[in-house]
């Protein structure tokens, strides 16, 4: 069994504005920042084997963080191409109002990844790292969508995969078991005491997710 530690990027400008973001590259502001260093001391009460990332910059300087708090060595991140967040076509870069302008209600956005597109490429890496770090504990810095994605593959008749909040800096625990992913379920303190105030959620930053949750 090998554990994953999924925790969200800290906070983004565009997280702040209500800008979708998805695969465009923005970076981490100062309260991102801090975000990463609390989640850092909050890990620093566990021992882990390694650190994988997305590799946009948010979810890596996240990582580089995580890594200080933690005693691995930055240059030992390992980056994962799969683990980049959802792509939301021509709807990144807009914030609500203009989402709603350009795209009311069920109105197709071109170049959107879809839930299983996402899945089909995010669920196999995360697989696949796990079998490369057998029995170990893992930290993977990721994104909303990306971590949305599983719970709903892992667990989507758990209350946890839609009335849990995605906040920037929090974790999600998850074990992966003969090639399968489970939900921990959040019985971990460190999950449940990541969800902090201070910490955007998901669906405030991303109306086109909170559509779809919603829908």
């Amino acid at each position: 069994m090998t554990l994953l530690y999924l925790v969200r990027h800290g906070e983004t400008d565009w997280n702040r504005q209500r800008r979708i973001q998805g695969s465009t590259d923005i970076p981490l502001n100062d309260t991102g920042r801090a975000q990463a260093t609390r989640t850092g001391r909050l890990l620093a009460r566990r021992s882990w084997d390694a650190i994988a990332s997305s590799p946009l910059s948010r979810a890596l300087e996240t990582g580089v963080i995580l890594a200080d708090a933690v005693g691995i060595d930055e240059s030992d991140i390992e980056i994962v191409e799969a683990l980049v967040e959802r792509q939301y076509g021509a709807a990144e870069g807009l914030d609500d109002s203009q989402l709603s302008q350009f795209y009311p209600g069920d109105t197709p956005v071109p170049g959107r990844e879809s839930r299983d597109e996402v899945a089909a490429r995010v669920l196999p890496a995360l697989v696949s790292l796990a079998d490369r770090h057998p029995g170990a504990s893992l930290i993977v810095t990721t994104h909303g969508g990306v971590i949305r994605t599983v719970l709903n593959a892992v667990a989507p008749e758990s209350p946890h995969h839609t009335g849990v909040p995605i906040t920037n800096g929090s974790v999600h625990s998850f074990r992966s078991v003969n090639g399968s992913l489970q939900l921990v379920a959040f019985n971990d303190p460190i999950d449940l005491e990541s969800l902090s105030d201070a910490g955007g959620d998901l669906l405030d930053q991303n109306a086109l997710e909170e559509r779809e949750l919603r829908s």
